[in-house]
């Protein structure tokens, strides 16, 4: 069994694979590289075979997006701990190094992330997981250096090691065997809020999640849908209520989707000034898919995490603010990190 495993999923990504695969052999030692292809239209494969006959290939019969890819791959790898990297990052030298180190002298650590910066302008953190993530008690996600579209400079104000509340999927390190024993991915998420789930499960069987900024990457994000895709807009409305369904105590399970059911309505008013009707009917399709997936298995789902995992833990003994984000964002002005998490 191999240490470590980086594991890059692919779809139409051949460009990407070209600018930024060469960063990642280089500085990732002797360490197994898969390109795991979700059965592209483009050339990724024969550009990949080509070019990098050492690069091991999984080539996926079809496209079944982040979740249910990763989760056909990592079927076919074994390995101590798995990258889980996207094909829009380039990686930097000695990356894997302080993570490694960290989750061998760690063993109560499940996952963690280095540190996500822009790969356009080098000097911001990136949307898709910053220094780390954390959650509010509706359930919506933000970062140590990006709260909503505000993405903030890096001035080594997050430095600091970091237990967090969930790492991202653009770069997500991750025990192999804990991947499996909880599941992986739900592949019924398709894609969006799936790592932050995952995570979830991690906390509930009582491991630690961690951002180590001394390792470092830089990321495009957006290259597979742009922030205003109707589909991403229903992906993550729909996935974020999945998530609280099935990982949520039960006290306040239905009190806290109640709320953020409201919350949901109320941001789709953000899009009547743009115009923009297709995100609108993306979210009220999202719910009509959550009460649906509600009828069919949520109620499944949730149950075997509680007898094969635990039981959900109180949101007062995780690294989720017991505010609101939307509230300190859009009526305090609070736009960065440190503002917000000030008592």
């Amino acid at each position: 069994m191999d240490k470590i495993a980086i594991v890059i999923l692919n779809y139409n990504g051949r460009n990407f694979l070209e600018k930024f695969l060469p960063s990642v052999i280089a500085h990732s030692e002797s360490y197994p590289i898969y390109v795991a292809d979700s059965a592209s239209k483009d050339d990724s494969v024969a550009w990949t075979r080509a070019h990098y006959p050492n690069v091991r290939l999984i080539e996926l019969p079809q496209n079944r997006g982040y979740a249910g890819g990763y989760n056909a791959a990592l079927s076919q790898i074994k390995a101590e701990y798995y990258v889980l990297l996207n094909s829009d990052v380039e990686v930097t030298a000695n990356w894997l190094t302080p993570m490694v180190q960290f989750l061998d002298t760690h063993p109560n650590v499940g996952a963690c992330q280095p540190k996500l910066l822009a790969y356009h302008d080098k000097t911001q953190f990136e949307y898709a997981g910053a220094a780390g993530g954390f959650m509010d008690w509706l359930g919506f996600p933000y970062c140590r250096g990006r709260i909503f579209d505000h993405c903030e400079t890096d001035k080594g104000q997050y430095d600091t090691p970091m237990p967090i509340f969930w790492a991202s999927g653009a770069c997500l390190f991750i025990r192999g065997h804990l991947f499996h024993e909880l599941g992986g991915f739900d592949e019924d998420f398709f894609a969006h809020m799936e790592e932050i789930d995952l995570c979830w499960r991690l906390h509930t069987g009582g491991h630690e999640i961690y951002c180590l900024p001394q390792s470092t990457v830089y990321h495009v994000g957006g290259g597979t849908l742009p922030p205003s895709n109707p589909f991403k807009t229903y992906l993550n409305y729909r996935n974020s209520l999945a998530m609280l369904y099935k990982n949520l105590p039960s006290k306040n399970r239905f009190g806290i989707i109640f709320w953020r059911l409201v919350v949901d309505g109320i941001s789709a008013v953000r899009f009547i000034p743009k115009g923009e009707w297709a995100n609108i009917w993306a979210i009220i399709r999202a719910h009509f898919a959550f009460y649906g997936w509600i009828r069919r298995n949520l109620s499944q789902k949730r149950e075997k995490i509680i007898r094969e995992i635990g039981p959900p833990k109180e949101a007062h003994s995780l690294p989720i603010a017991p505010k609101s984000v939307i509230w300190g964002y859009f009526v305090k002005g609070q736009k960065t990190y440190d503002s917000f998490s000030r008592p």
